[in-house]
C-alpha cells in the first residue's frame, strides 16, 4: 500500500508538471514553504528571494509560513506535495540537525532535494551586559570558576544555538547549563534581563540588541569576521578554534521535481542573489550570499549532515 501510495504521488506529480519542460513551468502560482513564524532569518530570506523570483518566472510567488516541529513540518509538507510548484527555503535546522534529533515523517536525503543555495548568517556570542566578561577568554576563566552557574538561552533544543554552545562546551570543556526557550524572541528578553547570561543566537536576532547597547557581542562563530559587525573577533581570532556555525538557507523541492525545472529554478534563484536589492536588503542582517550550484549544494547538504551528526552522537545531545 506504501508502495502504491508513492506511486501515485509520483503520477500526481507527473500530471501537474505535464512533463513540464523548464520554459513552460512554472503553470501556476509558485509557493515557498518557510517553517517558522513570519519576522525570523528564515522568513526574511523566503520573502526576500519571493518577491524578486516572481516577474523572473512570470508567476506570482508567494511565502506560506508552516512552523512548527524544529522547521520540519514544512519540509515534511513540500516532500510530500504533488503540485509540482511547492517549494521551501529550508534552513540547517531542519536539514541538518533535525534529522539526527527527530523521528521524522519523510527522508531529508532522499525526498527533498537541493535546488539553490541562498546564504548563511552566523551565530553570535552575546552575553549579558552586567555579566563580568568583555571577550571570550574572560567568559571561559569566568565559568571555569564557576562550574554549571552559568546558563546559556537558546531559541529551542536542537536549534543552531544549542549546537553551536555545545560545540563551545566540547572544545573549552565547560560546564555550563542549557535553558531552551519557545524562540529567539524571549530567549533575549531573558538574556537581557540578566535569567540567563550568555546566547550564540543568529545574526539577524541579536543585531539591533547590539547596537542598543542591551546585549554585549563576544565573538562570531564564523571563519570570518562579519561586516555589520566588524569590530568583533570571530571564535578563532578569540583563541577557540573549531567552533564555527552558522544558520544556512536554501531552496529545496520534492526529489520527483524534474532534473531541468531543478536546473530553472537554480538559475533564476542564483540570478535574484546577484540583484544589488537582494544583496542590501540580506546583508543588513548579516547574511552571506553564496549561489551554488544544485550539484555543488548537495555536497554542502551531505557535509553539513555529517558535521552535525558527529557532534550529535559524539556528544549523545538529546531533545530536551
Amino acid at each position: 500500500m506504501k508502495t502504491m501510495k508513492w506511486a501515485l504521488a509520483a503520477l500526481a506529480l507527473a500530471l501537474t508538471t505535464g512533463g513540464a519542460t523548464a520554459q513552460d513551468w512554472p503553470r501556476q502560482n509558485v509557493k515557498i514553504l518557510v517553517g517558522s513564524s513570519p519576522g525570523g532569518g528564515t522568513d526574511a530570506m523566503a520573502r526576500a528571494i519571493a518577491d524578486r523570483l516572481g516577474p523572473l518566472l512570470k508567476q506570482n510567488v508567494v511565502v506560506e509560513n508552516r512552523a512548527g516541529a524544529s522547521n520540519t513540518l514544512a519540509a515534511d509538507l513540500t516532500a510530500k506535495s504533488t503540485d509540482g510548484h511547492t517549494l521551501i527555503m529550508g534552513v540547517s535546522t531542519a536539514h541538518a540537525i533535525a534529522p539526527h534529533l527527530l523521528k521524522l515523517n519523510y527522508n531529508s536525503d532522499k525526498d527533498l532535494v537541493p535546488v539553490a543555495f541562498v546564504g548563511s548568517v552566523p551565530n553570535v556570542l552575546v552575553a549579558n551586559m552586567a555579566l563580568p566578561v568583555t571577550n571570550v577568554d574572560d567568559l571561559v576563566k569566568l565559568a571555569k570558576s564557576r562550574p554549571g552557574q552559568l546558563n546559556y538561552a537558546t531559541s529551542g533544543s536542537g536549534s543552531t544555538q544549542h549546537i553551536a554552545a555545545e560545540m563551545f562546551k566540547d572544545v573549552t570543556g565547560l560546564f555550563i547549563t542549557h535553558i531552551p526557550y519557545r524562540g529567539s524572541a524571549p530567549a533575549l528578553v531573558d538574556l537581557m534581563g540578566g535569567a540567563v547570561q550568555i546566547s550564540f543566537d543568529t545574526m539577524p536576532s541579536v543585531i539591533g540588541h547590539v547596537r542598543n547597547g542591551k546585549i554585549r557581542p563576544l565573538a562570531v562563530a564564523s571563519a570570518k569576521r562579519n561586516p555589520q559587525l566588524p569590530d568583533v573577533p570571530t571564535m578563532a581570532e578569540a583563541g577557540v578554534k573549531g567552533v564555527e556555525m552558522s544558520a544556512w538557507y536554501g531552496i529545496y523541492m520534492p526529489a520527483s521535481t524534474p532534473k531541468d525545472v531543478v536546473t530553472r529554478v537554480n538559475a533564476e534563484v542564483n540570478k535574484v542573489i546577484a540583484m544589488p536589492e537582494t544583496q542590501a536588503r540580506l546583508s543588513a542582517i548579516g547574511a552571506d550570499l553564496t549561489p551554488m550550484t544544485p550539484e555543488a549544494f548537495l555536497a554542502f547538504h551531505n557535509a553539513e549532515n555529517k558535521r552535525y551528526g558527529d557532534l550529535i552522537r559524539r556528544k549523545n545531545i538529546k531533545l530536551e
